[in-house]
């Protein structure tokens, strides 16, 4: 079961339980304190590793509340502020950005008791957010101590535990593992901290023998110090999730971990990181706070503050503002989509000479129109990045491989490279040379990292290094080939084709002609929803090129985050190339042709991948590709190259590049792309602001300016509503976690953000650390979202525009409860076009669309 759709579980794991004996609960009712960990560990949303580095929902665990109660748990809680500072919203009110109008329409939507003189004096006398972020109202003992005598014991806790957690989680970085790592994480903690002095130098006495005598079970350790604390049992869910939120890194980082496994797993471990947070938290409490100290701090989680409500009230201000600049937003986007005449009377174009299929993300609207404004004789869809095939990738010469879809789901079929038409001994000497490499590289890595060589390597090669330090700010060096191919011998990779297996089975590609392998029914099965999926059923082009994208990027820990999301955060080559594979089998085709989707002999599918960083677009399997194509793939590399000239025209200024010739802009962004010394290669999913889906008539005529997520629908092709199900479900859900991450990250960096980008330091090879120590941080560095003068991501909530009857939308939403939460509770914006009229109405309650006025304000 995907965790992600059921709650998260924790057990009483005592041996007591195991055994069937009553586990001892220190006064505690063992049900009522599990549901309490159970609800704080729901709330931390997951964090995956560097390598598969993608963007999350930092607020998946409030979702079931509505935004404007989160916004104030947040706030309650220490988890973040999710809300602008008012003085943001007053500077829009003073640029005319957000109208009067607007401001009274968010009251009406929110459903808001405040006057609109109440919003509109609160803008007059915005004040500057303070430099400093308030402290929390639900602060440990640690804030407290801190609050009071100006100690640093909350950032001290902080720090030992992320010392542990990387040393145990570490996945390869660390030259001298840390012992006792099969143990569970508690147990491995208790053993490790026998050893260690610094709490007790740091002023902890006996903090040793206090471990020493915790109980060996994690939930017993909790009851146990629960009991001890005395915090009421109605504040048990938020007293744990405050605890959990001081190691807010590695507690989402443990909530990924077992993602697709049972719940149970992912509630096991955190329930030990809980048990060591409040193993700290305890110790203080015995060796640090004196009998007043102890008194306060729990009588502040024993009432309620008035304080609390006046914020509260401050942060219903600040959501109504937050809706009516979204609201200001939406008005220029509804200007363009109403611009394109009404789908139902445009007839669909034919005889394209090219059909191309570019991934939803919004770097890819912008080469979309570049391609489409090149030739009449094109047409662009937009699509999920992985195709419709989950997969996992396997690299040449490695036992296991890569989940190359999106994280909601789980790879069905695995990938292994090969190399097309080489014998036993061609595979031999390639083998060979990897498995060389990468020995050499461990044995160089193990010599300048041992404690007995790190220091006379410095001094001994450190001048050697001159050269390359040179060469590599010049660009001349650290050259990348083409996303996702570092590594790989370049004389290979033009004759590296995919090799399928399953469970079952083997599926082997030559080239890209599938012979033998996954059976014949699901191979067809894939390509048929793949192609309903982007709407693609008839009319083909004779080429249609499947594009697929990543990010060539070098000295960058998140360029996971600038490939394909749809991919894993990996780069979508690979499920290029296998959907352009099954979709040229003439099994496949012959078996669609029997279900009435008829592929013609005349159309061939051809794989791409479009470099987000430079804008150019690599091809693959051209040896593959039919002699009578040849002047249809002549052109198609013609058109492209023209493409990416007038994309990275209009990318250039963003990126502070002046436009110039095409071969001097190509080398500019060539060379800032493999700078070392870059902490903006390109701008990413920066200015995410709407998901739309729609026929591409629609939007023919918009110019979004790389804010907005296309995706290819005509309700028309879908009678049952299953696509429009999978859209709502997938890659709206998705696009809706990618625009949360970055709205997140710009609000409140300190807390969803991961920092400076120059203070980075790898931790364990799975994430980052903003300094030398501190928490595992989370969401986006503050360089992908500024430019240093202004933010590149607007703080919005995603306008979602689909074009479907109001019947087919409220079916989804009637049997998708994860989806009714988005829109319910006003995570996104719904609105529908009507397919006959074009004009909009807004999402307002079940069977309650409200029209939607449009006028000329820019988007």
């Amino acid at each position: 079961m995907n965790s992600a759709l059921s709650p998260l579980k924790v057990t009483t794991d005592s041996a007591a339980a195991v055994s069937g004996r009553s586990a001892p609960n220190y006064g505690l009712p063992a049900a009522e304190l599990t549901a309490a960990i159970q609800s704080a560990c729901s709330r931390i949303a997951p964090l995956w590793p560097l390598q598969h580095f993608v963007a999350v929902n930092p607020f998946l665990g409030l979702s079931e509340r509505a935004f404007a109660d989160a916004c104030t748990l947040a706030a309650e809680s220490g988890a973040g502020d999710m809300l602008m500072p008012t003085r943001f919203y007053a500077e829009q009110y003073r640029r005319g950005r957000i109208r009067t109008a607007d401001i009274g329409q968010a009251l009406a939507l929110t459903g808001s008791g405040m006057a609109l003189e109440q919003c509109l004096a609160e803008l007059h006398d915005a004040r500057p957010a303070p430099a400093d972020p308030e402290p929390p109202r639900w602060p440990t003992l640690a804030d407290h101590l801190d609050a009071a005598y100006g100690s640093r014991w909350a950032a001290f806790v902080t720090d030992e535990i992320s010392k542990w957690c990387a040393a145990y989680f570490d996945e390869g970085q660390a030259s001298w593992r840390m012992p006792w790592r099969d143990r569970p994480l508690y147990a491995a903690w208790r053993r490790a901290a026998a050893f260690d002095r610094t709490p007790e130098l740091a002023g902890i006495s006996g903090f040793r023998r206090y471990v020493a005598g915790l109980p060996d079970k994690p939930f017993e350790a909790v009851a146990q110090i629960v009991a001890a604390i005395g915090i009421p049992a109605e504040r048990w869910a938020d007293f744990c999730y405050r605890q959990l939120l001081t190691i807010a890194g590695w507690s989402a980082w443990l909530r990924q971990k077992n993602w697709h496994g049972q719940p149970e797993q992912a509630g096991a471990a955190m329930l030990e990181l809980l048990a060591i947070r409040l193993a700290y938290e305890h110790a203080l409490l015995v060796g640090v706070a004196g009998p007043a100290d102890i008194e306060a701090w729990q009588h502040i989680w024993q009432t309620q503050a008035q304080a609390a409500a006046e914020a509260g009230r401050a942060t219903e201000i600040r959501h109504v503002l937050q809706t009516a600049y979204e609201l200001a937003t939406q008005r220029g986007l509804l200007r363009q989509l109403a611009a394109s005449p009404a789908v139902a009377a445009v007839e669909p174009a034919a005889g394209k000479a090219l059909q191309a299929v570019f991934c939803i993300d919004v770097r890819s609207e912008v080469y979309r129109r570049a391609l489409e404004a090149v030739s009449g004789e094109i047409e662009t869809l937009g699509f999920a990045g992985f195709f419709g095939f989950p997969i996992e990738y396997i690299g040449l010469g490695h036992h296991r491989g890569q989940a190359q879809c999106p994280v909601l789901l789980q790879p069905k079929y695995r990938i292994r490279e090969s190399v097309a038409d080489a014998d036993v001994g061609d595979l031999r000497k390639i083998l060979e040379k990897r498995w060389l490499h990468k020995r050499l590289q461990r044995l160089w890595k193990g010599f300048k990292h041992s404690a007995v060589s790190c220091f006379s390597y410095v001094e001994i090669s450190g001048l050697s290094f001159a050269g390359k330090l040179l060469s590599d700010s010049l660009g001349l060096t650290r050259t990348v080939a083409k996303p996702g191919s570092a590594g790989l011998d370049r004389a290979v990779l033009g004759r590296i084709g995919p090799v399928i297996t399953r469970q079952r089975g083997r599926l082997i590609a030559k080239g890209a002609v599938v012979e033998t392998g996954i059976a014949l029914g699901e191979r067809i099965e894939l390509a048929r929803k793949a192609l309903q999926g982007m709407s693609l059923t008839d009319r083909f082009a004779r080429l249609v090129l499947l594009c697929g994208h990543g990010s060539s990027t070098v000295n960058n820990p998140y360029a996971a985050g600038l490939d394909c999301g749809a991919c894993g955060g990996h780069s979508g080559e690979a499920t290029a190339r296998v959907a352009a594979a099954v979709l040229n089998d003439r099994e496949v085709r012959a078996g669609l042709a029997g279900q009435g989707l008829l592929i013609p002999k005349e159309t061939w599918f051809i794989a791409g991948l479009h470099d987000t960083a430079t804008d150019t677009v690599s091809l693959f399997d051209l040896e593959q590709v039919p002699h009578f194509f040849s002047a249809d793939l002549a052109q198609l590399q013609d058109w492209l190259e023209h493409a990416s000239q007038l994309a990275r025209r209009e990318r250039a200024p963003g990126l502070g590049l002046a436009v110039g010739n095409a071969a001097g802009l190509l080398k500019a962004m060539a060379q800032r792309s493999r700078d070392w010394a870059q902490v903006r290669p390109e701008w990413g999913l920066a200015g995410n602001a709407a998901f739309v889906a729609a026929p591409r008539q629609r939007s023919l005529s918009a110019r979004f300016d790389g804010r907005a997520f296309l995706h290819n629908y005509d309700y028309r092709q879908d009678g049952d509503g299953a696509i429009l199900n999978l859209i709502m479900t997938a890659p709206m859900v998705v696009a809706s976690w990618i625009n949360l991450q970055y709205y997140a990250s710009s609000v409140d960096n300190r807390r969803f953000g991961s920092g400076n980008k120059v203070l980075h330091n790898v931790v364990g090879t799975l994430g980052i650390l903003e300094g030398n120590g501190g928490d595992l941080r989370t969401g986006l560095p503050w360089q992908s979202l500024h430019d240093g003068r202004n933010l590149r991501h607007e703080p919005l909530r995603l306008s979602v525009f689909i074009e479907a009857p109001a019947a087919m939308i409220e079916q989804v939403l009637e049997h998708q409860a994860g989806v009714r939460q988005l829109v319910e509770n006003r995570w996104l914006h719904l609105l529908r076009i009507d397919p006959n009229q074009g004009c909009c109405y807004r999402y307002a309650g079940p069977h309650y669309w409200q029209p939607v006025s449009i006028d000329r304000e820019e988007f």
